[in-house]
């Protein structure tokens, strides 16, 4: 698989991907030889939890999240997960996992007060249901975010990861929520509204596809327009041969999703060196 990217200079840049495959051989071997750098979970190939379920949340306790800690006595960053619009599964808990194996603590927020969806209605129903309370959504997350500085073993960084559903939430708690250092949106609802973000003290990850029925990317164009303007330091990429969700769950289809996948990890771990160590 070969990649092609346009870059440009400065603190903040936006790239779209363009990825072609010359020959199913080589494509299959490229993936067996490329999935060893990923995380575990997002390739379907986690082991047993080996985390905790914990209560970060004492305003509501029906809120239980899950926390993955690294080995070592740190001191440690931490990211907080926000989960897609199902909710706080399985594969959003081995996650955690794969980021403590990283060296972060790593809490996956639980936004849906222990609740799952089965199905695509029922997950609708949770995500407009929450979303009709912002408050109550950033009040959820400033409790991880003092959770998290609360750990012995915390260098007092924190940075948000949210897929769909969870890089909305992400950015709305970048425009309201407790002092955080970094924010990452994979394929998550944007906003461009210059006043909004001018008030946002940090950097910006993001994770995008070009075929996205629900994010344009006119919408990734004007949000990143808007954050160069405003001087707020960003990675930005669109990748066009994938699907929403990708990332996540690259075992949908591997052959497809690991190179970019591949590619988006890493970035993300350059963006998490730079802010939260």
């Amino acid at each position: 698989m070969s990649k092609a990217f346009s870059h440009d200079t400065g603190p903040s840049y936006l790239c779209r991907g363009i990825a072609t495959l010359a020959l199913t051989v080589l494509a299959i071997f490229h993936v067996q030889a490329d999935q060893s750098g990923l995380p575990e979970a997002i390739v379907g190939k986690a082991g047993p939890l080996s985390g905790q379920d914990v209560q970060y949340h004492q305003a509501n306790p029906l809120s239980i999240g899950y926390l993955a800690t690294p080995a070592g006595d740190g001191p440690h960053p931490s990211v907080i997960l926000i989960h897609e619009w199902n909710g706080l599964v399985q594969r959003v808990k081995e996650t955690a996992d794969s980021f403590a194996k990283e060296g972060y603590i790593a809490l996956a927020a639980d936004l849906y007060s222990g609740r799952t969806g089965a199905d695509p209605d029922e997950n609708m129903a949770l995500v407009r249901e929450t979303l009709s309370k912002p408050e109550e959504l950033i009040a959820n997350l400033n409790s991880a975010v003092s959770y998290l500085k609360k750990q012995k073993n915390s260098n007092q960084k924190v940075a948000t990861i949210g897929w769909c559903y969870g890089g909305g939430v992400a950015l709305t708690f970048a425009l309201g929520g407790e002092h955080h250092d970094a924010t990452a949106i994979f394929y998550g609802r944007l906003l461009a509204d210059p006043q909004a973000l001018a008030h946002v003290d940090h950097g910006f990850y993001g994770t995008f596809v070009e075929n996205d029925r629900g994010i344009p990317v006119s919408d990734v164009e004007n949000f990143v327009s808007v954050l160069r303007s405003a001087g707020i330091p960003n990675d930005v990429h669109i990748y066009d041969e994938v699907r929403h969700g990708f990332w996540l769950h690259v075992d949908r289809d591997p052959e497809t999703n690991t190179g970019p996948a591949i590619d988006a990890w890493e970035r993300l771990k350059s963006f998490l060196n730079r802010t939260v160590l």
